[in-house]
């Protein structure tokens, strides 16, 4: 009997539901092909709702969310709402309460596509980022003091316990075993790299270092281990990408240098990353916005949406049915398109979708 997995479905702001449907079209062509079906159910969360009723993310959506095997995510971010609202109502309070500890955040550039580094191509820019995803500054903990005042205060604490940096190292090591460049024939060996800041931010980041170096001593031995500065790591992900292989960093750390990786990769329309819980339901979701303006045109660029819902089914354990999309994604990028911009692609939202589907299926 062909394997089932529920899938929910939040197609979100502007352009997202138009991506999320080219993404849902070429997974469901997959799970055609390798023997898989999917068990779609949308959900409304986003602008439009919350403009309308007043509600982002209820407690009852939180609770129905964990019976699926993972979430798939168009974009958040409403033109006619404040920043920081729907961001904070819908996005972080999802990741937090499904315990999605980890930001996973390919950065490979794909064939054909302009990336800004000099003389680097897809052999060079080719590593991924696991960003630890529910604590450091992200938590909130701080405040005011004499708000408004002219001596305000404001403070707000990078917090982590070691259970936290433990299981997020975890996470990475593994990764690194599973995925790591000599893993896939791409180099001498496995290399997981802590990016940090231990010169200066003394207590949080010795903890990581610590942890890193306990973990990887005592249990991952084979696996070569680094350590960089983040703004060291920031140089040399222009500099020389090619060093890196796999990365763990923390939650504020992680948000600065994947989206430095999207910029290297070819922009934020064709990055994508998953908000993955290991032991529960995972999200994943392209990483650009939701790019209002160009709403019901059919001339975004939905790659960054179908590469979501790739990793969406590797996570699930479909790894053939993942490898087959990347590849429709790499021909799609390599002899079709133009441009990824918008209106620049050559070819319409749907008919993205369309080719890489068709090459999914050869």
């Amino acid at each position: 009997m062909a394997k089932s997995y529920k899938i929910a479905v939040i197609g979100g702001d502007g352009t997202g539901p138009e991506v999320t449907v080219e993404a849902v079209k070429v997974l469901k062509a997959a799970g055609e092909k390798f023997g898989f079906s999917l068990d779609m159910t949308e959900f409304d969360f986003g602008g439009e709702r919350y403009k309308r009723t007043g509600e982002l993310l209820p407690d009852s959506a939180i609770e129905e969310l964990r019976g699926f095997d993972a979430i798939l995510l168009g974009a958040i971010g409403h033109p006619d709402v404040a920043p920081g609202i729907l961001e904070k109502g819908i996005l972080l309070r999802a990741r937090f309460e499904l315990d999605q500890y980890i930001n996973l955040r390919p950065v490979k550039l794909y064939p054909g596509v302009y990336t800004p580094i000099k003389d680097k191509g897809p052999d060079e820019i080719d590593y991924v980022v696991v960003r630890e995803n529910t604590g450091d500054l992200y938590t909130g903990t701080g405040g005011f003091t004499m708000k408004g005042t002219k001596n305000e205060v404001a403070v707000q604490s990078a917090v982590y316990n070691r259970f936290q940096v433990d299981r997020a190292l975890k996470y990475a090591f593994e990764y690194a075993k599973k995925y790591g460049k000599k893993a896939r024939g791409k180099g001498p060996e496995n290399t997981l790299a802590l990016c940090g800041k231990t010169n200066v931010l003394t207590y949080v980041y010795d903890l990581w270092e610590r942890a890193f170096h306990e973990m990887g001593q005592s249990q991952y031995p084979d696996i070569r281990r680094d350590y960089y500065h983040v703004d060291a790591t920031c140089m040399w992900m222009v500099k020389n990408p090619e060093w890196f292989d796999v990365v763990v960093t923390g939650n504020m750390f992680g948000d600065i240098i994947t989206d430095l990786g999207a910029m290297t990769q070819g922009g934020m329309g064709i990055a994508a990353g998953g908000n993955i819980n290991p032991e529960g339901v995972s999200m994943f979701e392209p990483i650009g916005g939701s790019a209002p303006k160009y709403t019901g045109m059919g001339v975004i660029n939905p790659l960054a949406a179908i590469a979501a819902g790739q990793m969406m089914i590797k996570e699930l354990g479909e790894e053939k049915a993942a490898d087959a999309i990347e590849k429709g994604i790499m021909h799609v990028t390599a002899n079709k398109l133009k441009s990824l911009a918008a209106k620049r692609m050559g070819y319409s939202t749907s008919e993205v979708g369309d080719m890489v589907a068709e090459k999914t299926v050869e």
